[in-house]
């Protein structure tokens, strides 16, 4: 069989037990509370757990760092560098592995700023404050381009998430009094939004 042309995340539902290849139920367990892919042939439970995304609001002087996404979803919008946390890493070391790998920056991870959860998509974003230690980017194939923006230049229309959006307005209001609180929020949207 030849390779395939591009590859994908997996679905996060399973028809088979990674544990001894039989075919998954899904009912509630003895001592649970809600459904789960069971195994009635070796008893496996494969429970799904939210993803965290990690990422940093990488700051340069006067101006935010920004990258245009060359992946889906939303191919060519623009976002803060994020991913999804790698494990047996840290949400910190996750936050700078992405903005390296997306926008090749160099930074000086800050505070937690944003903790959101996103129960629509079973995730919880997560937004470190970063310094940007030099102008000099090198974006990854994950990232059309990557630039710095000021306030009133950020594309507010053309951001690729909700989680992104917010965490950029609550920068700007932030930002005159020089004060950043670690800030955690809900963004609830019906799902395929």
């Amino acid at each position: 069989m030849p390779a395939p042309s591009f590859y994908f995340p997996a679905p996060r539902t399973q028809k088979f037990c990674s544990q001894c290849g039989a075919a998954l139920v899904i009912r509630i367990p003895p001592d649970d509370n809600r459904q789960r892919d069971v195994c009635e042939n070796c008893g496996a439970i494969h429970y799904q757990n939210p993803r965290n995304v990690v990422g940093v609001l990488p700051v340069l002087d006067d101006t935010v760092l920004l990258c245009k996404r060359a992946i889906q979803p939303r191919y060519g919008k623009w976002t803060l560098p994020a991913g999804f946390m790698e494990l047996s890493e840290t949400t910190a070391q996750g936050a700078m592995r992405e903005t390296q790998e997306e926008a090749g920056a160099q930074i000086e991870l800050g505070p937690l700023y944003t903790v959101i959860d996103v129960p629509a998509v079973n995730q919880v974003h997560i937004f470190y404050l970063g310094k940007v230690l030099s102008p000099e980017l090198h974006p990854g194939p994950e990232s059309l381009e990557a630039g710095f923006f000021k306030e009133s230049e950020i594309p507010w229309g053309d951001l690729a998430f909700r989680t992104v959006s917010s965490t950029l307005e609550h920068y700007f209001k932030d930002k005159p009094s020089g004060q950043f609180p670690t800030r955690h929020y809900d963004v609830l949207f019906p799902v395929g939004d």
